[in-house]
Protein backbone atom coordinates (compact mmCIF):
# COMPACT_ATOMS: atom_id res chain seq x y z
CA UNK A 1 0.00 0.00 0.00
CA UNK A 2 1.25 3.30 -1.09
CA UNK A 3 0.34 5.78 2.29
CA UNK A 4 0.39 9.64 2.56
CA UNK A 5 -0.33 12.11 5.17
CA UNK A 6 -4.00 13.17 5.39
CA UNK A 7 -5.30 17.20 5.80
CA UNK A 8 -8.55 18.77 6.72
CA UNK A 9 -9.49 22.59 6.97
CA UNK A 10 -10.82 23.78 9.97
CA UNK A 11 -14.14 23.05 9.35
CA UNK A 12 -13.13 19.23 8.96
CA UNK A 13 -13.11 18.91 5.05
CA UNK A 14 -10.54 16.62 3.63
CA UNK A 15 -8.21 18.65 1.57
CA UNK A 16 -5.71 17.14 -1.07
CA UNK A 17 -1.63 17.75 -0.40
CA UNK A 18 -2.15 20.12 -3.54
CA UNK A 19 -4.02 22.52 -1.54
CA UNK A 20 -1.86 22.57 1.60
CA UNK A 21 1.55 24.61 1.68
CA UNK A 22 3.61 24.17 4.56
CA UNK A 23 5.98 26.24 6.76
CA UNK A 24 8.76 25.48 9.16
CA UNK A 25 10.35 22.16 9.64
CA UNK A 26 10.43 19.53 12.37
CA UNK A 27 8.43 19.79 14.82
CA UNK A 28 7.23 23.75 13.81
CA UNK A 29 6.25 22.38 11.02
CA UNK A 30 2.36 23.32 10.37
CA UNK A 31 0.39 23.33 7.46
CA UNK A 32 -1.67 26.25 5.91
CA UNK A 33 -4.76 26.02 3.57
CA UNK A 34 -3.37 27.08 -0.08
CA UNK A 35 -6.63 29.62 -1.01
CA UNK A 36 -7.14 30.96 2.01
CA UNK A 37 -4.46 30.88 3.99
CA UNK A 38 -6.42 29.86 7.15
CA UNK A 39 -4.18 27.08 8.90
CA UNK A 40 -5.15 23.40 8.40
CA UNK A 41 -4.68 20.09 10.57
CA UNK A 42 -2.53 17.59 9.49
CA UNK A 43 -3.31 13.93 10.10
CA UNK A 44 -2.73 10.80 10.51
CA UNK A 45 -0.68 8.68 7.65
CA UNK A 46 -2.93 6.33 6.22
CA UNK A 47 -4.07 4.37 2.74
CA UNK A 48 -4.33 6.47 -0.26
CA UNK A 49 -7.74 7.39 -0.83
CA UNK A 50 -10.15 9.38 -2.68
CA UNK A 51 -12.27 9.45 0.03
CA UNK A 52 -9.49 11.27 2.01
CA UNK A 53 -8.24 12.89 -0.64
CA UNK A 54 -4.65 12.08 0.36
CA UNK A 55 -3.47 11.63 -3.02
CA UNK A 56 -0.99 12.51 -5.33
CA UNK A 57 -1.55 12.87 -8.86
CA UNK A 58 1.11 10.35 -11.19
CA UNK A 59 0.71 12.88 -14.28
CA UNK A 60 2.23 15.24 -12.03
CA UNK A 61 4.99 13.58 -10.70
CA UNK A 62 5.89 12.14 -13.69
CA UNK A 63 5.82 15.52 -15.73
CA UNK A 64 7.82 17.18 -12.66
CA UNK A 65 9.87 14.06 -11.81
CA UNK A 66 9.72 11.75 -14.60
CA UNK A 67 8.06 7.65 -14.34
CA UNK A 68 11.93 6.38 -13.77
CA UNK A 69 11.95 8.86 -10.77
CA UNK A 70 8.60 7.58 -9.48
CA UNK A 71 9.36 3.91 -10.25
CA UNK A 72 12.73 4.26 -8.41
CA UNK A 73 11.48 5.78 -5.19
CA UNK A 74 8.85 3.56 -5.18
CA UNK A 75 10.93 0.43 -5.17
CA UNK A 76 14.06 2.15 -2.81
CA UNK A 77 11.54 3.10 -0.25
CA UNK A 78 10.30 0.07 1.38
CA UNK A 79 10.37 -3.79 0.51
CA UNK A 80 6.75 -5.36 -1.12
CA UNK A 81 5.52 -6.29 2.24
CA UNK A 82 5.20 -3.06 3.92
CA UNK A 83 3.93 -0.12 3.20
CA UNK A 84 5.45 2.82 1.22
CA UNK A 85 4.82 6.20 2.53
CA UNK A 86 5.16 8.86 -0.06
CA UNK A 87 6.53 11.84 0.80
CA UNK A 88 7.75 15.12 -1.22
CA UNK A 89 11.73 14.80 0.57
CA UNK A 90 11.33 11.31 -0.69
CA UNK A 91 10.83 11.59 -4.45
CA UNK A 92 12.77 14.54 -4.62
CA UNK A 93 15.69 12.76 -2.95
CA UNK A 94 15.23 9.95 -5.26
CA UNK A 95 15.26 13.17 -8.56
CA UNK A 96 19.18 14.33 -7.21
CA UNK A 97 20.14 10.83 -6.92
CA UNK A 98 18.87 10.14 -10.91
CA UNK A 99 20.85 13.38 -11.89
CA UNK A 100 23.85 12.52 -9.63
CA UNK A 101 23.85 8.80 -11.72
CA UNK A 102 23.68 10.90 -14.97
CA UNK A 103 26.88 12.98 -14.73
CA UNK A 104 28.43 9.61 -13.06
CA UNK A 105 28.47 7.71 -15.90
CA UNK A 106 28.58 10.93 -18.49
CA UNK A 107 32.09 11.70 -16.51
CA UNK A 108 32.59 8.17 -16.42
CA UNK A 109 32.07 7.58 -20.21
CA UNK A 110 35.06 10.34 -20.77
CA UNK A 111 37.51 8.23 -18.67
CA UNK A 112 36.19 5.05 -19.94
CA UNK A 113 38.04 2.62 -22.27
CA UNK A 114 37.60 1.52 -25.65
CA UNK A 115 34.32 -0.63 -25.72
CA UNK A 116 35.17 -4.33 -24.82
CA UNK A 117 39.14 -4.06 -23.91
CA UNK A 118 39.44 -6.14 -20.91
CA UNK A 119 41.43 -5.18 -18.19
CA UNK A 120 44.39 -6.44 -18.03
CA UNK A 121 45.93 -9.09 -15.16
CA UNK A 122 48.44 -6.44 -13.95
CA UNK A 123 45.98 -3.50 -13.75
CA UNK A 124 46.59 -1.33 -10.76
CA UNK A 125 45.25 -1.69 -7.30
CA UNK A 126 42.54 0.81 -7.99
CA UNK A 127 41.29 -0.98 -11.14
CA UNK A 128 41.47 -4.19 -9.22
CA UNK A 129 39.29 -2.89 -6.31
CA UNK A 130 36.57 -1.12 -9.08
CA UNK A 131 36.06 -4.64 -10.70
CA UNK A 132 35.78 -6.09 -7.67
CA UNK A 133 33.28 -3.90 -5.78
CA UNK A 134 31.20 -3.80 -9.36
CA UNK A 135 31.46 -7.64 -9.92
CA UNK A 136 29.73 -8.08 -5.90
CA UNK A 137 27.16 -6.05 -6.92
CA UNK A 138 26.17 -7.54 -9.87
CA UNK A 139 25.96 -10.47 -7.69
CA UNK A 140 24.13 -9.32 -4.74
CA UNK A 141 21.55 -7.25 -6.90
CA UNK A 142 20.45 -9.87 -9.25
CA UNK A 143 19.90 -12.07 -5.95
CA UNK A 144 18.27 -8.94 -4.43
CA UNK A 145 15.80 -8.25 -7.65
CA UNK A 146 14.74 -12.07 -7.91
CA UNK A 147 14.02 -12.04 -4.11
CA UNK A 148 11.99 -8.93 -4.31
CA UNK A 149 14.56 -6.86 -2.04
CA UNK A 150 13.60 -4.33 -4.43
CA UNK A 151 15.19 -1.47 -1.69
CA UNK A 152 18.39 -3.71 -0.81
CA UNK A 153 19.11 -3.74 -4.65
CA UNK A 154 18.51 -0.06 -5.10
CA UNK A 155 20.97 0.96 -2.00
CA UNK A 156 23.67 -1.46 -3.33
CA UNK A 157 23.52 0.58 -6.48
CA UNK A 158 23.52 3.57 -4.32
CA UNK A 159 26.73 2.22 -2.99
CA UNK A 160 28.22 1.58 -6.78
CA UNK A 161 27.90 4.82 -7.79
CA UNK A 162 29.79 6.53 -5.11
CA UNK A 163 32.41 3.79 -5.31
CA UNK A 164 32.93 4.55 -9.31
CA UNK A 165 32.59 8.44 -8.92
CA UNK A 166 35.39 7.93 -6.53
CA UNK A 167 37.74 7.01 -9.15
CA UNK A 168 37.41 9.16 -12.14
CA UNK A 169 39.91 11.77 -10.39
CA UNK A 170 42.73 8.55 -9.90
CA UNK A 171 44.99 7.47 -12.90
CA UNK A 172 46.69 3.45 -13.28
CA UNK A 173 46.97 1.23 -15.48
CA UNK A 174 43.95 -0.96 -16.29
CA UNK A 175 41.68 1.88 -14.86
CA UNK A 176 40.13 3.21 -17.79
CA UNK A 177 39.09 -0.37 -18.82
CA UNK A 178 37.65 -1.13 -15.32
CA UNK A 179 35.74 2.32 -15.34
CA UNK A 180 34.01 1.16 -18.59
CA UNK A 181 33.43 -2.28 -17.18
CA UNK A 182 31.72 -0.91 -14.15
CA UNK A 183 29.80 1.64 -15.79
CA UNK A 184 28.20 -0.81 -18.40
CA UNK A 185 27.50 -3.40 -15.78
CA UNK A 186 25.88 -0.20 -13.06
CA UNK A 187 23.24 1.03 -16.62
CA UNK A 188 22.54 -2.66 -16.80
CA UNK A 189 21.76 -3.30 -13.10
CA UNK A 190 19.47 -0.21 -12.96
CA UNK A 191 18.24 -0.90 -16.46
CA UNK A 192 14.97 -2.84 -15.01
CA UNK A 193 14.15 0.06 -12.44
CA UNK A 194 14.76 3.01 -14.29
CA UNK A 195 14.83 1.84 -18.11
CA UNK A 196 14.34 5.28 -19.86
CA UNK A 197 17.91 6.56 -17.57
CA UNK A 198 19.53 3.47 -18.49
CA UNK A 199 18.89 4.11 -22.58
CA UNK A 200 20.16 7.49 -22.52
CA UNK A 201 23.29 6.15 -20.52
CA UNK A 202 23.69 3.40 -22.50
CA UNK A 203 23.40 5.26 -25.66
CA UNK A 204 26.68 7.82 -23.80
CA UNK A 205 28.48 4.90 -23.23
CA UNK A 206 28.83 4.54 -27.09
CA UNK A 207 26.32 1.77 -27.81
CA UNK A 208 23.36 2.02 -30.78
CA UNK A 209 21.72 -0.51 -29.64
CA UNK A 210 18.65 -1.18 -26.93
CA UNK A 211 19.68 -2.05 -23.51
CA UNK A 212 16.70 -3.89 -22.94
CA UNK A 213 17.41 -6.00 -25.28
CA UNK A 214 21.09 -6.87 -23.76
CA UNK A 215 21.45 -9.99 -21.88
CA UNK A 216 21.71 -9.72 -17.80
CA UNK A 217 25.67 -9.78 -17.12
CA UNK A 218 27.66 -12.58 -15.44
CA UNK A 219 29.54 -11.57 -12.39
CA UNK A 220 32.78 -13.28 -12.11
CA UNK A 221 32.89 -15.92 -9.34
CA UNK A 222 36.82 -14.54 -8.92
CA UNK A 223 35.88 -11.69 -7.84
CA UNK A 224 33.76 -12.34 -5.32
CA UNK A 225 36.32 -13.65 -2.71
CA UNK A 226 38.23 -11.40 -1.57
CA UNK A 227 41.97 -10.88 -1.70
CA UNK A 228 42.65 -10.02 2.01
CA UNK A 229 41.05 -11.55 5.04
CA UNK A 230 40.82 -9.85 8.84
CA UNK A 231 41.85 -12.18 11.73
CA UNK A 232 41.47 -11.47 15.27
CA UNK A 233 44.76 -11.22 17.03
CA UNK A 234 44.53 -12.65 20.71
CA UNK A 235 48.00 -11.99 23.55
CA UNK A 236 46.82 -15.03 26.13
CA UNK A 237 43.40 -15.60 24.66
CA UNK A 238 42.14 -11.48 24.82
CA UNK A 239 41.58 -9.42 21.59
CA UNK A 240 44.03 -7.26 21.44
CA UNK A 241 44.29 -5.99 18.05
CA UNK A 242 42.83 -7.68 14.31
CA UNK A 243 45.69 -8.30 10.71
CA UNK A 244 43.92 -7.74 7.64
CA UNK A 245 46.41 -10.08 5.41
CA UNK A 246 46.50 -11.67 2.54
CA UNK A 247 43.68 -14.35 1.74
CA UNK A 248 46.63 -17.08 0.23
CA UNK A 249 49.02 -16.14 3.44
CA UNK A 250 51.10 -18.76 5.08
CA UNK A 251 50.54 -19.54 8.84
CA UNK A 252 54.59 -18.87 9.16
CA UNK A 253 53.39 -15.19 7.31
CA UNK A 254 50.36 -14.90 9.41
CA UNK A 255 52.28 -15.30 12.43
CA UNK A 256 55.25 -12.95 11.57
CA UNK A 257 52.59 -10.06 10.87
CA UNK A 258 51.04 -10.66 13.97
CA UNK A 259 54.03 -10.50 15.79
CA UNK A 260 54.86 -7.13 14.78
CA UNK A 261 51.64 -5.45 15.83
CA UNK A 262 52.68 -3.08 18.15
CA UNK A 263 49.07 -3.70 20.17
CA UNK A 264 51.12 -7.55 20.43
CA UNK A 265 54.51 -6.13 21.67
CA UNK A 266 52.60 -4.04 24.30
CA UNK A 267 50.96 -6.63 25.51
CA UNK A 268 53.51 -9.22 25.88
CA UNK A 269 55.56 -6.23 28.05
CA UNK A 270 59.06 -8.15 26.80
CA UNK A 271 57.61 -11.50 27.35
CA UNK A 272 59.27 -14.24 26.03
CA UNK A 273 56.49 -15.61 23.17
CA UNK A 274 56.01 -19.44 24.28
CA UNK A 275 54.06 -20.29 20.94
CA UNK A 276 51.78 -18.82 17.99
CA UNK A 277 48.44 -20.53 18.03
CA UNK A 278 47.03 -19.84 13.86
CA UNK A 279 43.79 -20.79 12.85
CA UNK A 280 43.96 -19.48 9.09
CA UNK A 281 41.21 -16.69 8.12
CA UNK A 282 39.76 -16.73 11.86
CA UNK A 283 42.15 -16.07 14.69
CA UNK A 284 46.05 -15.61 15.93
CA UNK A 285 46.59 -16.38 19.54
CA UNK A 286 50.02 -15.48 21.03
CA UNK A 287 51.03 -17.34 23.78
CA UNK A 288 53.66 -15.46 26.20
Amino acid sequence: MVTHETYKSADGAWLLPTEIRFEGDGADRRAIEAASGKPAVIGSIEKMSKSKKNLVDPDDIIAHYGADCARWFMLSDSPPERDVIWTEEGIAAAGRFIQRIWRVVNDASDKAGPKGAAVPADACEAARDLRRAAHKALDQTGRNIEGLRFNVAVAQLYELTNTLSSVLTKEGKGLAEAIRETSELLVQMFAPMMPHLAEDCWARLGYNTLIANAPWPSADPALLVDDTVTVAVQVNGKRRDELTIARTASKDEIETAALNLQSVVRALEGRPVKKVIVVPQRIVNVVG
